[in-house]
């Protein structure tokens, strides 16, 4: 029977490529946001190694400037205009491992988070950016700055991916609203939101708009338990889990990880999480979709796996590392980007387009061939399309990418060649 997938909506996803920095020592995190208040996006980004943070100028060259050092360890980064000056102000959290390094030692001090104020000018002020302290939790992996409970104070949700006990320990998820004076603050107050229910989560995105009838953000996490979307419920005043998927677990006996890594919740039409992409387990290499399956007695999901990127190495890991759920080609609908680590064949961005989500038939291109760790997206050059970042995976007793690289992707969908 012949296919009545209807492909004419379908462009070739092409994007040009830019080396913003390379030789980088280390690489891990990146982050797009406006640094100087001149409306257009810069980048800032750091590896886990040296403890420092450098934003880069989106200026027509990507200066370098240094914003922060002697912070240990960071590894988690976010964004928000905290000091309310008009200008976004970065957040980190650092210190998670101890003396061996990896996730088998969390800190027991550690798990700090952190943000730097912007000093408003950062291009013409050469003086290092200010750290204020918002609080702490062991083994402090991921944060996400948003309001997620109320409209009126950011907050900060802080997820831990390793319990000190023990490397698969239950752990807390913790929230930090934002105090009345944000510079004098020696602490902001923190609230345990979860304390029974996730185990390694290694991946978070906050997503707004997935709430009916609310404006109010959420999260979606990648854990030993698989995919979970958290969010506010207003009406039962508590929080609200929904498991959409329990993640991969046929390589458990191999590899001891299960569940999902990575995640990010795609639109569809008028459907803002009509799907969510996952990579499984942590630094998986198993590429998975789950599908929203409408029924009269309410929502099922349904779990295709797309692609596998190799086998897992001796340490049970394989290459990928982020997903990112946008609508590049501006057909209303989102693609997503996945983020591979390496080794070759198995790093760069693969980019994956839904042709019939619901019959789990989607397209694939590969639209970057260097090592990636984290993506960030945005509009770099203000010609109303979506571009993307990447920063190599580069972290001593994990991955260490050969030429590691800052890349920028400018987006040329559409154009003739």
């Amino acid at each position: 029977m012949a296919s009545t997938t209807d492909l004419s909506h379908v462009r070739t996803p092409r994007f040009d490529a830019e080396v913003v920095a390379e030789q980088l020592r280390d690489g891990y995190w990146i982050e797009a946001t406006d640094l100087t208040g001149d409306g257009a996006l810069d980048l800032f980004g750091h590896g886990l190694r040296l403890g420092e943070i450098y934003w880069y100028s989106n200026d027509g060259t990507w200066t370098r400037r240094l914003a922060a050092d002697g912070i240990h360890m960071p590894v988690g980064a976010d964004f928000a205009d905290i000091s309310g000056n008009g200008v976004s102000d970065i957040i980190v959290c650092h210190e998670l491992y101890g003396p061996i390094g990896t996730i088998v030692d969390p800190d027991p001090e550690g798990g700090k988070i952190s943000w730097l104020e912007n000093p408003g000018q950062p291009d013409k002020d050469p003086s290092r950016w200010k750290r204020h302290y918002v609080g702490r939790a062991v083994g402090m992996h991921r944060l996400r700055a948003g309001y997620f409970t109320q409209s009126e104070r950011l907050e900060i949700i802080g997820l831990p991916i390793v319990a000190e006990e023990d490397v698969h320990g239950v752990l807390p998820v913790v929230m930090f609203t934002q105090p009345t004076d944000v510079r004098a603050a020696t602490e902001w107050p923190m609230t345990v939101i979860d304390h029974s229910h996730f185990r390694m989560i290694h991946g978070a995105e906050m997503k707004g708009g997935l709430i009916p009838g609310s404006d109010r953000d959420s999260l979606l996490l990648a854990s030993d338990e698989g995919v979970t979307w958290l969010h506010w419920d207003d009406n039962q005043r508590q929080w609200a889990r929904e498991l959409i998927g329990t993640g991969e677990r046929t390589q458990f006996e191999q590899t001891g990880f299960r569940g999902s890594g990575d995640v990010n919740a795609g639109r569809l039409g008028d459907d803002p999480m009509a799907y969510v992409a996952a990579l499984e387990p942590f630094h998986g290499n198993t590429v998975a979709v789950y599908t929203k399956q409408s029924h009269a007695h309410g929502t099922t999901w349904s779990r295709t796996i797309l692609d596998i990127f190799g086998d897992p190495n001796e340490n049970g890991e394989g290459p990928g590392h982020q997903i990112v759920c946008a609508d590049f080609d501006n057909d209303g609908d989102d693609e997503f980007l996945v983020a591979l680590r390496g080794p070759w064949p198995w790093q760069g961005v693969f980019y994956y387009k839904a042709l019939d989500a619901q019959a789990g038939i989607w397209s694939k291109w590969r639209v970057a061939d260097e090592s990636v760790a984290r993506i960030a997206t945005g509009d770099f050059d203000g010609d109303g399309r979506l571009d993307f970042a990447t920063i190599a995976y580069a972290v001593d007793n994990y991955y260490v990418a050969k030429d590691a690289k800052i890349m920028v992707h400018r987006n040329r969908i559409g154009n003739s060649r």
